[in-house]
């Protein structure tokens, strides 16, 4: 599997030709033949490559870095991002709420009546922030949107390589490159634990990874930054499988990701099994994350099951 790499030096020239083709969209035409959906999928992407282009120029700069808390990484590119996401948001899709991870109200009643409106837009402007800081290209932009609490549809842009990832559920999924080639997007079919591989997180490996990794016999391992770069592995049939324990991640983490890997035939749910509710007040996902191809899904479920009722025992 290839290694994902930093961006090139002629990024700087990519992102302008992506932020100049993507204003130029127009985000008022319907196409015949297309959903509502299917529009507002296609203007959120246009609105993901503007942010991405402002999260390229600022890397390519001698750019801060501030700490909101320790070990919690940000900078320029994750506040002009958010503002420009949240303010395209708005104007495109006036009367939705609008969550990103960098405007969070500070008052839990306004909190409460954001999460309780029936379409919100769940917005992680810079996903891989600390891996951003430290020039490694898995970092990404994400945009999703959940209706009646569940994730519809997602974009996930790879600024690192041009690459955006999009897809809305009981749709499809496409991948579009830096040229704004499109091509469809499918899991793998893997079947057998023992010849897929898992993704984890590249700076938090509990134990449990570890105990997945003994019982059923994952022959290869890849630790990547950014919720979003893994889940976007597994929808481009790089990986198969991503666990995550439920330490730190919150619902802007997940939204646009579970949209897309959904779209393109995988799952996506807790560590129980269980759908993820992005109705609720609590943004931290407690009981974690399980994003596979679909059919290893109940295999990694249960393995889970085991290996956490093995260590409450103990």
């Amino acid at each position: 599997m290839p290694d994902v790499q930093p961006l090139s030096a002629s990024t700087p020239r990519v992102a302008a030709r992506l932020a100049a083709r993507a204003m130029q969209k127009s985000p008022g035409m319907v196409h015949p033949g297309t959903t509502s959906y299917d529009h507002e999928l296609e203007e959120v992407i246009r609105i993901a490559r503007v942010a991405t282009g402002c999260v390229n120029e600022v890397y390519a700069t001698k750019f801060a870095v501030e700490l909101k808390s320790p070990g919690d990484p940000v900078t320029r590119a994750d506040r002009e991002s958010s503002d420009r996401i949240c303010s395209e948001l708005s104007a495109s899709f006036s009367g939705d709420a609008i969550l990103s991870e960098e405007a969070v109200p500070s008052s839990p009643v306004e909190l409460s009546r954001l999460v309780a409106s029936k379409r919100v837009w769940f917005v992680d402007p810079l996903d891989g922030t600390r891996e951003f800081t430290e020039r490694i290209g898995e970092f990404a932009v994400m945009i999703g949107l959940a209706v009646a609490g569940e994730a519809t549809l997602g974009v996930v842009t790879l600024p690192a390589e041009g690459e955006t990832i999009a897809g809305r559920v009981g749709g499809s999924a496409f991948v579009e490159d830096a040229h704004g080639a499109r091509r469809p997007l499918a899991v793998s079919a893997v079947r057998d634990p023992r010849e897929a591989t898992l993704f984890v997180s590249r700076s938090h490996r509990p134990p449990l990874v570890d105990a997945l990794i003994e019982r059923l016999g994952f022959p290869r391992v890849v630790p990547s930054g950014s919720v979003g770069v893994k889940v976007a592995r597994l929808v481009l049939g790089q990986g198969d499988v991503y666990v995550h324990d439920g330490g730190g991640a919150k619902r802007w983490d997940t939204c646009a990701p579970e949209a897309v890997l959904r779209a393109a035939g995988g799952r996506f749910t807790d560590l129980d099994g269980a759908a993820i509710d992005y109705g609720g007040t609590d943004l931290v996902l407690r009981r974690g994350i399980v994003a596979t191809n679909g059919v290893l899904h109940e295999a990694v479920l249960s393995a889970c099951a085991r290996t956490r009722a093995t260590a409450a025992a103990t």
